[in-house]
């Protein structure tokens, strides 16, 4: 556990917190609480975001037969981790988890398990590297054959657009054709959400940058976007139709891309 500052409100123990875990510190806990004054829809947007990544895992482990899984990001082990969702539909999906947060490892290692035709793996490393990664996770996909590569809530921790774009684009191009890019963030659409991370980023943790929905979509040039594109959380493929529709309160979109 050495590396782990409870002093300190870290995201991945707060999204935690917020989607009911318990691997979180009160540090954590009061922070999340204090976001949620300022802006109660993070609630709505940490689930919407759980239910998008089920489904975008299970179309590619589905639909698009990807079989590889590189989840960036990934944070604490909640309920219905990419590995869950994908082996649900292949039991011989392969998934390599990347974090670099000292508390993510330990409950990830102990908790992210799998079934017996596949291999979940998870490796300590951080996203603005990502020959790191990829050599890393090379270790268990065969990246000649196409790869899933999830990046939920982690490029507004990039807060340098070019940088995150370069990421991005690094990591895509050491994957091959047919590979798919599932990515989500939150937007500054939201007046209360851009006034909560403003006081979230001023207290000392890890800044989040919010984007507009144009800039994200950025992150996906030069894919081909699987319908319906960049949209809001409750857009993306719906189990059903959303009860609104969905843009005047959910602040963060989503897509899923496929590299020609």
């Amino acid at each position: 556990m050495a590396g782990i500052d409870a002093s300190v409100p870290h995201s991945a123990r707060i999204w935690n917190y917020w989607l009911g875990g318990k691997d979180h510190y009160p540090v954590d806990q009061e922070a999340g609480d204090a976001y949620v004054r300022v802006f109660p829809g993070i609630l709505d947007i940490a689930r919407g975001q759980r239910y998008f990544l089920a489904r975008a895992v299970r179309y590619l482990a589905g639909e698009a037969g990807i079989d590889q899984f590189l989840d960036i990001g990934t944070g604490l082990p909640t309920v219905d981790n990419t590995h869950e969702v994908a082996q649900r539909v292949n039991p011989a999906c392969r998934i390599v988890y990347v974090d670099n947060d000292p508390l993510v490892l330990v409950h990830a290692r102990a908790l992210l398990g799998g079934t017996s035709q596949g291999v979940t793996q998870y490796i300590d490393a951080d996203a603005r590297d990502p020959e790191a990664v990829l050599r890393q996770a090379a270790e268990t996909l065969d990246l000649t054959r196409p790869v899933g590569l999830m990046m939920l809530g982690i490029l507004g921790h990039v807060t340098d657009d070019e940088e995150a774009r370069s990421i991005v684009r690094r990591l895509l191009e050491s994957l091959p054709s047919g590979s798919h890019l599932v990515l989500a963030d939150g937007t500054d659409t939201d007046p209360a959400f851009v006034e909560a991370q403003r006081y979230y980023n001023d207290g000392g943790a890890a800044p989040y940058e919010l984007r507009s929905p144009e800039r994200i979509a950025r992150f996906f040039d030069g894919l081909e976007m699987v319908e319906p594109g960049v949209v809001t959380l409750p857009h993306w493929r719906p189990d059903m139709p959303p009860l609104d529709d969905g843009n005047a309160h959910v602040a963060e979109v989503c897509g899923v891309g496929r590299k020609p």
